[in-house]
């Protein structure tokens, strides 16, 4: 299963939910109500993440400019515009866009290679996007960690979509922004009731993980999907180097190696 280091699964895997600059800044298209506290707490949480080496999953809302909302408003986080950006203290070294392309592939051993993998998503609910779907699915984690914007929509929706799926799940409720107080409120109270724990970050701080995940140094092809680098405003995601690819065969002693196969000007000469 996904996940697995040595037989056993993740210790935790950190969720950062549309901490971007659009709800995050004062003047960004829509920030959030709690907004001074909040940038607070999302600093003390990447803290935490880094010193803890914790695998994390981040998803950024990305929306056409044609895009309207449920009440026919335009929406904010719209491709190419700097408020769709993640702010840069949440973005780690080691990270990896997994893009949208029309399949369900998605690279289920991410965290080997990188610390963070990034999703886009459309709606409040990250498990639209089938990749995320896929990857929170099979991957073996003790528990799922959850923060971000907004409490009332997406936290609350992935946390309930975790439970359904028997996760252990934990919401860190100061590290969540929202625009009613009283709707965040309410949605904390249903998360609870499913069986989420929630926690404050002055709690989480406490904390220390058992197990430190030490991240493969090797580069990755990723086909599309695991660039490295790059915050996404402009629907690319940086670009990684050709790797070269070590199989095993059964019942043999020896390594074949894949290489990427040679262009034709290149067989006959021709190539540079």
């Amino acid at each position: 299963m996904a996940g697995r280091n040595n037989g056993r699964g993740l210790e935790c895997l950190v969720v950062d939910l549309n901490t971007q600059r659009d709800f995050c800044h004062s003047n960004g298209a829509a920030p959030v109500s709690n907004l001074e506290p909040l940038s607070i707490a999302l600093r003390h949480m990447t803290a935490w993440v880094r010193r803890n080496y914790a695998p994390v999953v981040s998803s950024i809302e990305s929306h056409r400019w044609c895009d309207l909302s449920d009440s026919g408003q335009p929406l904010c986080c719209l491709d190419g515009t700097p408020g769709q950006q993640k702010l840069e203290y949440t973005l780690l070294p080691k990270r990896s866009w997994i893009e949208a392309d029309n399949t369900l592939w998605c690279p289920l051993d991410v965290f080997h290679t990188y610390q963070q993998a990034i999703f886009r998503k459309h709606t409040d609910d990250l498990l639209s996007n089938p990749k995320a779907d896929r990857l929170f699915t099979q991957i073996y984690a003790n528990e799922f960690i959850l923060y971000g914007i907004s409490a009332e929509g997406s936290v609350k929706a992935l946390a309930l979509g975790l439970l359904a799926r028997g996760k252990k799940v934990t919401v860190v409720m100061d590290a969540c922004g929202y625009w009613s107080n009283a709707t965040a409120d309410l949605a904390f109270r249903q998360i609870g009731a499913k069986g989420a724990e929630l926690v404050t970050v002055p709690a989480l701080l406490k904390r220390r993980l058992s197990r430190r995940i030490r991240y493969s140094t090797r580069e990755a092809d990723a086909n599309g999907n695991g660039h490295a680098a790059g915050n996404g405003s402009n629907g690319r995601s940086g670009h990684t180097k050709p790797v070269r690819l070590t199989l095993r065969l059964s019942g043999s002693s020896r390594s074949d190696s894949i290489r990427p196969a040679k262009s034709r000007e290149s067989r006959n000469g021709k190539g540079a």
